[in-house]
């Protein structure tokens, strides 16, 4: 059998890191901001506490996020942003997405259930 060469269908392109659904939508989220406190992340993609700071431990250990610590008077706060390479990663698994959405044709969908 002859190999294809298309490789839109390789897994190993689809970013494992990004493929998370809290970590995909956090990323979404700080890719349309300049950034975002913890607590408005947390809400906005409806997560604990826990579950996120993991999360975002993740993503700020491959750098596709910074930290940023601040006080709001003696309140502790902390905002995320998205770096370039977490911008221009989330931008790669989307295209890699779209890639695969448009290969499946509707008839495909509804003629093999």
């Amino acid at each position: 059998m002859e190999r294809d060469t298309d490789d839109r269908f390789n897994y190993r392109n689809i970013d494992s890191l990004l493929n998370s659904p809290i970590r995909l939508a956090v990323m979404s989220l700080l890719t349309g901001t300049e950034e975002a406190e913890f607590t408005y992340i947390r809400d906005a993609v409806g997560t604990t506490d826990g579950n996120l700071s993991r999360h975002l431990a993740k993503l700020e250990e491959s750098r596709l996020i910074e930290v940023r610590k601040a006080f709001d008077g003696k309140k502790p706060v902390t905002y995320q942003r998205a770096t370039v390479k977490g911008r221009e990663e989330l931008a790669a698994y989307v295209r890699n997405l779209e890639a695969l959405i448009v290969s499946i044709r509707k008839d495909d969908l509804t003629e093999n259930p």
